[in-house]
């Protein structure tokens, strides 16, 4: 993890959760000029979720602390990046890591409309849910066409491939190397809490993509939709997510 937090309760607990978790933490740096970013979750009777996020100490991650994980950058299969920090030094950390012949995964959330054009170059894999989707395209995104038509417009600036999550309806997978996108759909599940669902399936998409590299893009899809759905039955985002030994064996 690559990311900075403030000196206070807030950050002290995030730093023993890395730990707990079994998360390096040799590049989570603490500021006093900064809280802690922290966000408002409001979740209704169908599970879905509204959030406010304050970024606090996010803000300040930049360059240097860039510099000083480009070692262990080097040295990683996948990088994860979204925009929750600067998009500036989200965007740099993507470059790092393709000219370090890293695989990246970029995830446009929280969205903004004027998303720099080198993110799209930067990613090697691209992925959004439907809104992120409808907020940097301008077309309406709520079904498997619309999403295939997202797609579409995302390859054509620069994305090497394209996921984009329908909750529910699965996923829509689109890579420039093909001519074809691919609907790929998950099982149907009472939601109790989505909160989370898309950092879940990102974070399995990413361990697949380092884990098992051969593996077809739609087949990883496929998998992540599984961890994300397993997510969503739980309530909480970190506490939703399930370890490994909950998980079928087939997924590894």
């Amino acid at each position: 993890m690559v990311c900075k937090v403030g000196k206070d309760f807030f950050g002290d607990n995030y730093i023993q959760n890395f730990k707990d978790n079994g998360v390096n933490t040799d590049f989570v740096g603490q500021t006093s000029d900064a809280a802690t970013g922290a966000a408002s979750i409001i979740v209704n009777s169908a599970g879905e979720n509204a959030i406010v996020i304050v970024a606090g100490a996010n803000m300040l991650l930049g360059g240097e602390e860039l510099q000083k994980a480009l070692p262990a950058i080097r040295r990683t299969k996948v990088l994860v990046c979204q925009l929750e920090i600067s998009p500036q030094t989200s965007l740099q950390a993507l470059r790092l890591a393709q000219e370090n012949k890293v695989k990246t995964i970029f995830n446009p959330a929280p969205a903004i409309p004027d998303l720099d054009a080198g993110f799209y170059r930067a990613s090697d894999v691209f992925c959004c849910n439907e809104s992120e989707a409808e907020l940097l395209t301008g077309s309406s995104v709520v079904n498997v066409e619309d999403a295939r038509r997202a797609g579409q417009e995302l390859l054509k600036r620069g994305c090497r491939s394209v996921v984009i999550t329908l909750g529910p309806q699965g996923c829509v997978v689109l890579e420039a190397k093909e001519s074809t996108s691919k609907h790929v759909p998950t099982a149907a599940t009472i939601a109790v809490d989505t909160t989370g669902a898309g950092d879940s399936f990102i974070g399995a998409l990413a361990f697949y993509m380092a884990v098992c590299p051969t593996m077809p893009l739609d087949q990883m899809a496929c998998r992540a939709n599984q961890v994300a759905g397993v997510s969503v039955r739980a309530v909480g985002t970190q506490a939703s997510y399930p370890h490994r030994k909950d998980l079928p064996a087939d997924l590894f």
